[in-house]
């Protein structure tokens, strides 16, 4: 995992005590949390993207990020492929998968890595209720399932930042403000929330760019959009940087 990976993972906190004991505990079965009911969300949507970031950490060059959004079957399908390098040099290609909704809900997410550690995982979504499967060489299957109090759940998965745009059409725009967001990291098994609220526009490059602060209480992250696409990642605290090519 990178340096950025890890200042990611501790971006997003656990949603309860509960959840934690859930992941470290498989054979605890917990009854699923209260539902609220999906509410008509007033957002800029979905909209079809494709491209390639460059993950930059100290001015390093650590990653790179190939990906697609698009429409399908009367929903949308996110397809990525990035490629990671640790703290020592050593390579990780991972693909990833996500399958939403019109209104950006998750219904079926997969992923898989490639490297010193392989794995691959595939989570199906119903209504608020995560069914993990985790696949690991040489292991039994692990299953796991995670309740949120709503369906409209972000993935936000480890060196995948496209995923952000995705987040950004579970925002409401035309209401602003601070606004909770649910969230899952699936390859770190983890379920959170974040805060996400819109600023000011930045006009620091000669164009105005739309952005969006994400934050928790151990990070702070700000997405900056050209329109519906996202250009730019920054998490200052890391002297971390995701650029568009």
């Amino acid at each position: 995992m990178t340096d950025l990976a890890k200042v990611m993972r501790r971006s997003i906190p656990l949603l309860t005590a509960a959840s934690f004991f859930i992941l470290c505990c498989p054979s605890y079965s917990a009854a699923p949390a209260h539902r609220a009911q999906l509410e008509s969300i007033s957002s800029r949507g979905l909209a079809p993207d494709k491209g390639k970031f460059k993950d930059k950490v100290n001015g390093r060059q650590v990653g790179t990020e190939e990906f697609e959004i698009a429409q399908d079957s009367g929903g949308w399908v996110a397809r990525a492929t990035a490629d990671v390098k640790d703290d020592k040099g050593a390579s990780t290609h991972i693909t990833s998968l996500l399958r939403l909704r019109a209104d950006g809900t998750p219904t079926h997410y997969e992923w898989t890595t490639d490297g010193s550690k392989k794995a691959s995982s595939t989570v199906d979504f119903d209504n608020g209720t995560a069914t993990i499967r985790l696949l690991l060489p040489g292991k039994t299957p692990f299953t796991q399932q995670l309740f949120f109090k709503t369906p409209r759940v972000a993935i936000l998965d480890d060196n995948l930042y496209h995923q952000y745009a995705i987040l950004s059409a579970l925002y409401d725009w035309s209401r602003k403000g601070p606004q909770d967001i649910s969230v899952l990291i699936p390859q770190e098994l983890t379920p959170g929330s974040v805060t996400v609220e819109a600023l000011d526009p930045d006009q620091s490059s000669g164009k105005s760019l739309d952005r969006l602060r994400v934050h928790s209480q151990d990070l702070e992250i700000t997405l900056y959009f050209d329109g519906p696409r996202l250009v730019r990642v920054s998490v200052p605290s890391a002297n971390a940087e995701i650029v568009r090519e």
